[in-house]
C-alpha cells in the first residue's frame, strides 16, 4: 500500500474533498476516490483540528470541503492483478522498457473496458503484448495514465509498475507534458490563436462536453501552426490541460469543428466539389502527433511522434493545394 500526502493549495480552497482528489490522483476516476474514501484510506488533517487540541484525522466523506493549507492523507491500495483477458490485437509499440511502454493507437480502438465495449480494447491489447504490465490504475485499466478518445488515433504512454504510473500522473497533473494534435477543421484559422474556456459536462447530453455549463474545470488549447487549404485549415494544435473532449469542444466553441466530428458539428452533407475527399472522413480528423515526458526513473526528456495514419493522409493528398504546398 502506497501513502501519498497532499496539502491542499489555495486554488482548491473550498472544493469537495472527491473533486480535490480527482484532480490530484489523475489515475483514479471520482468512483475509485469515492471508493478510497468509504474504505477508511482516507484522512484530513486541518489547522483548526490542531488548534482545537484535536490530534486525530478527522473521519473523510466524499462531500467533505476542503480548505487551503489543510493536509489530507492517501493510503493507496497495491494493484490488483487485471482481470481482462488478452487479446491478440494489432498494436503498434513504439518504444518499451521495464518502466513505461510507447503506443501509436489506431482510431476506432477504445481505451479501456466500459458498459458495452467489454473487449476489443486498447487494455486486452496490451495485457496480451506486454507481460509486465501491472495492475496499477484499476482491473479495467492497467497501466492507463491519460486516454485518446475512440475516434483519434496517435501517441500515447503507458505505465507498467506502481512508481512510474504515479510520477507520469503527476507530470499530465502538473502540466510538464508536451502534447501536440494535428486536426483539420471548417473554416480559416490563424496561428496562435488561443482559446481559454472552461469545460465540463452538457447538462442535456451526458455523452457530450460543453464550453457552456455551470461545472467546468479550465481548459486551454492553442494553435500553434496552420496551414490553410479551400474552406479547410489543417492545425497542430498543443494543449496545456487535458480535459475530456477538449480539443473537439474548443474547436467548435470558436465556430471551427474538426471535420467528421459528428458529435461537435463537424460533418456537412454537402461540400464543395473540391474538397469532397472529406467526406470519406469515418471519424474526425484528429490525430495525437507528439507527446513529451520525462523518464518516471531517471528523468531523462523522452519525445515521440506518430506519423499521420493513412486514413488521413489520403484524404490530404485529394484536398486541392496540399500536394502543390511549400512547407518551408
Amino acid at each position: 500500500m502506497a501513502a501519498i500526502d497532499f496539502e491542499v493549495p489555495a486554488e482548491y480552497d473550498g472544493q469537495r474533498l472527491d473533486r480535490f482528489l480527482v484532480s490530484v490522483l489523475a489515475d483514479h476516476s471520482r468512483s475509485q476516490i469515492q471508493k478510497l474514501i468509504a474504505d477508511g484510506h482516507v484522512a484530513l488533517h486541518t489547522d483548526r483540528q490542531a488548534e482545537a487540541g484535536h490530534n486525530l484525522p478527522r473521519i473523510a466523506k466524499p462531500n467533505l470541503l476542503v480548505h487551503a493549507g489543510d493536509r489530507i492523507g492517501v493510503d493507496v491500495p497495491a494493484p490488483l492483478p487485471s482481470e481482462v483477458q488478452g487479446e491478440s490485437l494489432p498494436l503498434e509499440i513504439l518504444y518499451q522498457d521495464s518502466d513505461v511502454a510507447v503506443l501509436n493507437k489506431p482510431a476506432g480502438m477504445v481505451v479501456h473496458p466500459s458498459a458495452g465495449h467489454a473487449s476489443g480494447t486498447l487494455v486486452n491489447a496490451l495485457v496480451h503484448h506486454l507481460s509486465d504490465l501491472s495492475g496499477i490504475g484499476g482491473e479495467l485499466r492497467p497501466g492507463i495514465v491519460h486516454r485518446l478518445d475512440r475516434g483519434t488515433s496517435g501517441v500515447m504512454v503507458v505505465a507498467k509498475n506502481d512508481s512510474a504510473h504515479h510520477e507520469l500522473a503527476r507530470q499530465f497533473h502538473d502540466r510538464e507534458v508536451e502534447k501536440e494534435y494535428i486536426a483539420l477543421v471548417w473554416g480559416v484559422v490563424q496561428a496562435g490563436r488561443r482559446i481559454d474556456a472552461a469545460i465540463g459536462r452538457d447538462t442535456v447530453n451526458r455523452q457530450k462536453m460543453s464550453a457552456r455549463t455551470r461545472h467546468a474545470r479550465e481548459a486551454v488549447t492553442r494553435i500553434t501552426r496552420a496551414h490553410h487549404l479551400p474552406g479547410l485549415t489543417l492545425c497542430q494544435v498543443a494543449i496545456h490541460t487535458g480535459r475530456t473532449h477538449q480539443i473537439r469542444v474548443h474547436l467548435s466553441a470558436i465556430g471551427h469543428p474538426i471535420v467528421g466530428d459528428a458529435m461537435y458539428g463537424g460533418v456537412h452533407r454537402r461540400v464543395l466539389r473540391d474538397i469532397h475527399a472529406v467526406q470519406r472522413l469515418t471519424r474526425p480528423f484528429l490525430h495525437a502527433a507528439r507527446l513529451v515526458f520525462k523518464h518516471p526513473r531517471d528523468g531523462r526528456r523522452m519525445e515521440f511522434i506518430a506519423p499521420l495514419p493513412e486514413d488521413l493522409t489520403r484524404v490530404l493528398d485529394d484536398l486541392p493545394g496540399w500536394k502543390d504546398r511549400d512547407d518551408e
